[in-house]
């Protein structure tokens, strides 16, 4: 298979393997598919690529060995780092967290289930940009329990000022997480943070691996199951595919950051009727989004598969069900037709060229149909 596929617009969902993780999986798999625990060759072979692993990891996000769990996937490395943060309180104890409206679906839903539990939950609104407003999110920082914030937004790409917000955590003594599993291998890692979540698809490795880094003295107490064993070939390609990506990424970032101003460009001047989304200048540099009046974002995603082009619409974390996105719902942005795209490493520039010259005839077919059903139904 050719890396990216052609024609492959969704890398914030997760990528193909980068050739390093594909490389290291493979290899992986003959050397280190024993029990870690084991105390047998095979398995002392297995807990020397684990413990390798990790520790390639750690020198990346800026921790250490130690701090660093494998979990099953980006979204259980934010749960269990909600949940571990607020389950060590003291006893009876019920201080607040403190999320911003975008965050994950899977941190919204931990508090959720925190606030169900007698938990007091302070949500930070954004602007139409999907920024926190920093003053607010400042003023609820004292007496939190913990504090979430993502590093970019996972629909829009719009980042969120990480360093002032860990700051005033540091001041009030109150732990931060923050969520990097979108931005993690794409961006520089924030060097102020108590605990970090990440997800290996989002940098070019394999599905089934997440991050949770804690760092010591951080109050965390892992769940009462653990996080279980960790797949060591997955997660010996995960390092090397980090490793990967932190070795590509600036350069990549200065071309993604030109393919997506190009793309915003150039359906701004071809489609009639779109609304740009997101922070225009400070977001994820591969990462656009649009919304496209009198079209349905699911039509639009079948109409450009057929054409050759993967893309996600709908709230990213939500998209196999019909709600409105949070996150655009909190913008008071546009909630339907709307498009992301996010770019793979490497991506052509055929691959753009491509989608661009696509995209309106899609909108246009899609309009049609539309409209033509509309009109069928008023009869």
């Amino acid at each position: 298979m050719p890396y990216p596929p052609p024609g492959f617009l969704d890398a914030a969902s997760g990528q193909p393997l980068n050739p390093a993780a594909r490389e290291a999986l493979l290899t992986a798999i003959d050397s280190g598919w024993a029990d870690p625990q084991r105390l047998y060759r095979e398995g002392r072979r297995a807990s020397m690529l684990q413990e390798a692993a990790r520790e390639s990891i750690a020198a990346r996000i800026g921790a250490q060995t130690n701090e660093v769990h494998f979990t099953g996937s980006g979204i259980q490395a934010l749960a269990t780092g909600v949940w571990g943060a607020l389950d060590a309180q003291p006893r009876g104890s019920r201080s607040p967290l403190v999320v911003s409206a975008v965050e994950h679906s899977a941190t919204l839903a931990a508090g959720d289930a925190y606030a169900d539990n007698g938990g007091a939950v302070r949500v930070i609104g954004v602007d139409r940009l999907a920024r926190i407003d920093l003053d607010d999110y400042v003023s609820a920082i004292p007496g939190a329990a913990l504090a979430c914030l993502q590093v970019g937004n996972h629909e829009v790409g719009t980042l969120q000022p990480v360093d002032a917000i860990s700051a005033a955590c540091e001041e009030s003594g109150v732990p931060l997480l923050v969520d990097g599993t979108v931005s993690v291998g794409r961006v520089d890692v924030p060097s102020q943070w108590s605990l970090l979540a990440a997800n290996a698809p989002s940098w070019g490795g394999p599905a089934g691996v997440g991050i949770l880094a804690v760092r010591r003295p951080v109050r965390w107490r892992p769940p009462e199951a653990g996080l279980g064993l960790a797949n060591v070939p997955l997660a010996v390609a995960a390092a090397r595919g980090l490793e990967w990506a932190d070795e590509h990424r600036h350069e990549d970032a200065v071309r993604a950051r030109s393919l997506t101003d190009r793309i915003l460009a150039d359906i701004s001047r071809d489609i009639a009727d779109v609304a740009l989304l997101g922070d225009p200048r400070h977001r994820l540099p591969h990462l656009a989004a649009f919304s496209c009046l009198y079209v349905d974002g699911e039509a639009l995603v079948l109409g450009l598969d057929a054409a050759g082009y993967a893309i996600s619409s709908g709230s990213s974390c939500v998209a196999d069900t019909r709600r409105p996105s949070h996150v655009l719902t909190a913008m008071g942005a546009l909630t339907q037709g709307n498009v992301r795209v996010s770019l793979p490493f490497d991506v052509t520039d055929d691959t753009v060229t491509g989608f661009l010259d696509t995209l309106p005839r899609i909108v246009g077919e899609v309009r049609a149909f539309l409209g033509a059903a509309d009109s069928e139904e008023s009869r």
